[in-house]
């Protein structure tokens, strides 16, 4: 395979002599791969292109390999060469750009990646068959190389070509590993890179709402990194994609089968399709051949204005599409006629010429029935940029020569190509049309697209409408554009699809991820109480402010009104009932101890602070009312001293005989008013309103009784059931036993 994939190569063969016919010279080994288009010049440029679609080859094991046959005009390409040539010979009339050297062009037309490299090498080495020179070191190169279009091939021959210091200006390849100077030292590109496209499509991903896509790549350089970069910055934007995929157009039929029951198992209604028309073309046909309709797809500029869709079998299907391109532009005096006649009708304009030995055109010729972008000069995107490289070109060999050398060109004189690199990078300046041409330090250009719509017009045509623009030099937020264009959705519809993995969450909700599953995918679970959320998909809600309370609906906090618990409410009512009765047993116990204060049952209790105590009990069921209305700290530092003088008293009377011995009693019952206190806060914390009220009523009644059923009701029991204990000497008995 090395006579395919080697260049041209010259070999120093030695003589004898130093006559001319045996001095040293270099020859050629193999045979020259002569361009398809050329002209002589003081300074040659290169280009590489593809004016073909396909490939094939007649191998015969009896002989070496023939090169590959180019077939299936590509009139693109061919269109993008024609400009070249177009722009070389306007600089060549203009005076004030290299006035004093003519530019020449070599363009090669090729087919497959081991020709185009085949191609950008000869470029380099010259086709001379032979150099009578003692030095064989400066062979007949050009200054620098346009094309090509492919990043794939291009990444090849880029890397070679920078050994040399060539500069390759690329008006199509957008890979963005092609920014990368360590290793394409001398790539430059009229284009923006893919790094800027993929930004752009993940922003307008996210100004529809589509939150949940699908991803499909040709499986080369271009398709995924740009798929990989628009997953990045995806993810940053909230955007996540359901399933990413990658496929060549002549791969196995197999594996486009797998993709396409992965797209009809998805929930996505949308696809970011970063490919080239190659493959949305066979993809597209499948998708429709297993009948899935409803896609809305996003294309990369690799398709989405590529004209031969129209022909597809699935070109239906693509209406709606949207997608970012290159601005629109045109070329003042850029025509094709000539040559898209030649080319179409397979005859020459040419009078008596048999320089490409066809027939003449005889004028029957007919271009009714004839349907080509070749000659559509209204619509130059990617045309331009072939237009503005050569220029870029043209003005670093006019600086070069303006500040190196003066005007006083010589044509004998070797032009490093290192310099050209060198002004190629400093180049900026205004084509007539207004459009500035300059490149930033990794040698790309500024980001700048349109938003377009394919939009159906008839039955086999498709019109291209932009309804929006990108601008990565304006500050963020205001990048992207759209204008007021009536946008076509896929399938046809007038109406934005929908393509989320969940609905979003109304105000008075929050966003729970769901286990296992992609931040996309969440359940909207209802603020809390206190807590608002007063927009869509918030992540958490908001906690009002402590004099505010959230609303019914949780998407707004209000005022905290103002509850009073009333003896008209049931609780209320309730609770005073229970404050009453409270009161009423205690100054029942009271009568009692009075009505036998006598008695050695109320007088071993020390009769003054038991009725101390149970007047104090008393007063302590009866504030229970004022709090259905005011006076909660009084009441409650009233009860803390209350506890603490019957914890005083306890502790004086621990070491009385049993019969004496109240502390047991008041411990106890100092245990239940700590446990009703200590289950108080957090009641009291969480109970909103009227409720706090109700529960700090709860709480002292509930210690008050304590208090009362068990220092009191046990005396109280013998008092009355037992009096034949309640004497000195059963008292005295039981204390001497």
């Amino acid at each position: 395979m090395w006579h395919v994939l080697a260049a041209p190569i010259l070999v120093l063969l030695s003589g004898g002599s130093l006559s001319r016919k045996d001095e040293p010279s270099c020859h050629l080994w193999g045979e020259p791969q002569t361009p398809q288009l050329q002209k002589d010049g003081d300074i040659m440029i290169g280009g590489v292109f593809s004016f073909h679609k396909n490939q094939e080859r007649e191998l015969l094991y009896s002989q070496a390999p023939q090169p590959l046959k180019c077939t299936d005009v590509n009139f693109r390409e061919f269109q993008f060469a024609l400009t070249m040539i177009f722009a070389i010979e306007e600089i060549n009339r203009n005076s004030e750009i290299l006035p004093h050297a003519f530019l020449g062009y070599k363009i090669y037309n090729d087919c497959g990646t081991s020709n185009i490299m085949r191609a950008a090498l000869a470029l380099v080495n010259g086709q001379d068959q032979a150099i009578h020179s003692n030095n064989c070191t400066q062979p007949d190169t050009v200054q620098a190389i346009i094309g090509h279009s492919g990043s794939t091939p291009t990444i090849g021959f880029a890397t070679v070509i920078g050994r040399f210091h060539i500069p390759v200006v690329s008006h199509f390849a957008t890979c963005a590993c092609l920014s990368n100077r360590k290793e394409f030292p001398t790539f430059f590109r009229t284009i923006p890179s893919d790094y800027y496209q993929s930004r752009a499509l993940a922003q307008l991903v996210k100004h529809f709402g589509w939150t949940w896509v699908g991803a499909v790549s040709s499986n080369n350089d271009y398709g995924i990194n740009g798929i990989a970069t628009f997953m990045q910055v995806a993810q940053q934007e909230g955007v996540c994609v359901e399933y990413s995929e990658a496929f060549d157009s002549t791969g196995p039929y197999s594996v486009l089968l797998r993709i396409v029951s992965v797209i009809k198992r998805s929930t996505s209604k949308v696809i970011m399709a970063f490919m080239t028309h190659r493959e949305i073309k066979v993809l597209v046909e499948e998708t429709e051949r297993q009948n899935i309709t409803d896609i809305q797809w996003i294309g990369s500029d690799a398709w989405i204005t590529d004209t031969s869709l129209t022909n597809s079998k699935g070109n239906k299907a693509l209406v709606g599409a949207i997608g970012f391109v290159v601005s629109k532009a045109q070329i003042p005096g850029l025509s094709f006629v000539r040559e898209f006649w030649e080319i179409v009708f397979n005859c020459t304009l040419a009078t008596g010429s048999k320089k490409y030995q066809k027939r003449p055109c005889n004028g029957s010729e007919n271009l009714e029935n004839v349907q080509n972008q070749f000659t559509d000069v209204s619509d130059l995107r990617f045309t331009n940029n072939v237009y503005k490289a050569v220029y870029a070109v043209a003005h670093a060999l006019h600086n070069l020569y303006t500040y190196e050398h003066g005007y006083g060109f010589d044509s004998s004189s070797t032009l490093p190509p290192w310099k050209v690199l060198h002004y190629l990078q400093t180049v900026n300046f205004t084509l007539e049309t207004g459009e500035e041409v300059l490149f930033d330090s990794n040698g790309d250009s500024p980001a700048r697209y349109d938003l377009i719509n394919l939009q159906n017009v008839d039955e086999s045509t498709m019109q291209v409408a932009t309804i929006g623009y990108y601008d990565a030099s304006l500050p963020q937020g205001q990048q992207f554009i759209m204008n007021n264009t009536n946008i076509v959705w896929g399938g046809g519809s007038k109406e934005v699809p929908v393509s989320v993995c969940s609905e979003s969450c109304p105000p008075g909700t929050r966003k729970a991820v769901q286990k296992g599953k992609p931040v996309c995918c969440y359940d909207c679970v209802p603020c809390a109480e206190g807590e608002i959320s007063n927009a869509t998909d918030l992540v958490d809600c908001i906690k009002c402010q402590s004099e505010y309370w959230s609303n019914i609906r949780r998407d707004a906090c209000v005022l905290k009104e103002i509850e009073f618990l009333s003896y008209g409410d049931l609780m209320g009512l309730l609770l005073a009932l229970f404050s009453l009765i409270g009161a009423f047993f205690t100054t029942g116990v009271g009568l009692i101890f009075y009505y036998h204060r006598h008695t050695p049952i109320v007088r071993a209790n020390n009769t003054e602070l038991s009725f101390l105590l149970l007047f104090s009990l008393t007063l302590c069921f009866l504030c229970s009312l004022t709090f259905i209305a005011v006076g909660f700290w009084a009441v409650l530092g009233y009860i803390g001293l209350l506890s603490a003088l019957c914890f005083v008293l306890a502790f004086l009377a621990r070491k009385l005989p049993d019969n004496f011995n109240e502390a047991k009693f008041i411990t106890f019952s100092m245990l239940i008013f700590c446990a009703v206190w200590i289950t108080f806060i957090p009641a009291y914390v969480s109970s909103p309103g009227k409720f706090t009220v109700a529960v700090e009523i709860f709480a002292i009644l509930a210690s008050s009784s304590g208090l009362l059923f068990c220092n009191f009701i046990p005396k109280c029991y013998f008092i009355i059931f037992k009096p034949e204990k309640n004497t000195k000497k059963a008292l005295m008995g039981k204390a001497s036993k």
